[in-house]
């Protein structure tokens, strides 16, 4: 019974808040994780009461979690006891007023334009993957997109004579976000060269004819690729990069151009603009370390 409570919950996440299948994947880990713990205790999870659900939180830390990991797993404690009390599958809420463990505040990392330039100015192989890797990079970094807005791309979201491609952020909420410069010449020439011979390949029962990105065998790019071609490149550049670290660069890097925080706010998809505020924090950082490092008498005691 308990197993398909939590299947309802998680379709009610699906359909009824638009949550993305790498959130439903990870609340129904969470969950089972929680029913395993409730289970060792013999305890029916609609019965479950604050102690038990703080005892569940001691032991995630006592198994050593990173504090955010933690915090993660008893936010969907909470919402999954929010979603049986609104369906009357529960009548307490042993989650009411709980407070999450404090998680420190972690700045974005960011890698400077000179290593952005560094790393999309090597050479990369004249071929329709070349293209592709090319053109998956530069629209990371050129438009600032998560690898599942990336990967999530139609040929019918691109608006490339407008510079402006269509995009399916958290939620199922949709923005437009400005393409230009080197993003739309890579993007442009990926769809000339690349990507029809991609799309001409062997037929598959797994080609997808509507994907922007496709893989070799004319499927829909996956995350796992996407992760694969930015750590490739970035060691060819003497980087480690993950995917987000592109997104975070393209917002610093646009506040310190001078972008606008509400403009950043609305290309960056963000629903709350104390989101988009960490990048101010970096961009203070940035500039400390550039005064500590030019200024004469910056390091005098």
């Amino acid at each position: 019974m308990s197993t398909r409570i939590v299947d309802d919950f998680l379709g009610y996440l699906a359909v009824e808040r638009g949550a993305s299948p790498h959130t439903i994947s990870a609340y129904g880990g969470d969950l089972r994780a929680y029913l395993k713990f409730l289970g060792e205790r013999s305890t029916d999870p609609l019965k479950a009461s604050r102690e038990d659900v703080t005892s569940f939180m001691s032991e995630l830390q006592r198994q050593s979690m990173a504090p955010s990991t933690v915090e993660r797993k008893i936010a969907a404690v909470k919402s999954f006891y929010s979603f049986l009390v609104r369906e009357s599958l529960a009548q307490t809420h042993p989650t009411v007023d709980l407070r999450l463990p404090k998680v420190p505040a972690r700045l974005p990392q960011v890698i400077s334009i000179a290593d952005a330039e560094r790393l999309l100015s090597q050479p990369f192989p004249q071929s329709p993957v070349g293209h592709r890797e090319r053109a998956v990079l530069e629209v990371l970094y050129g438009c600032g997109l998560r690898v599942s807005e990336l990967t999530g791309l139609d040929l019918l979201d691109l608006d490339l004579e407008g510079g402006f491609v269509r995009v399916m952020g958290k939620g199922g909420k949709e923005r437009l976000v400005p393409v230009a410069g080197a993003a739309q010449t890579a993007l442009a020439e990926y769809l000339s060269h690349g990507r029809p011979f991609l799309r001409a390949k062997k037929a598959s029962t797994r080609q997808d004819p509507s994907a922007v990105f496709l893989n070799v065998r004319g499927g829909r790019l996956t995350r796992q690729a996407v992760f694969g071609i930015v750590r490739t490149y970035g060691e060819r550049a003497g980087l480690q990069l993950h995917p987000h670290t592109l997104r975070h660069s393209f917002a610093t890097h646009m506040l310190q151009g001078g972008a606008e925080l509400r403009a950043l706010q609305e290309m960056l998809g963000h629903a709350d603009i104390s989101t988009t505020q960490v990048y101010t924090h970096v961009d203070r950082a940035h500039v400390r370390e550039e005064y500590l490092t030019t200024h004469p008498r910056a390091r005098l005691r």
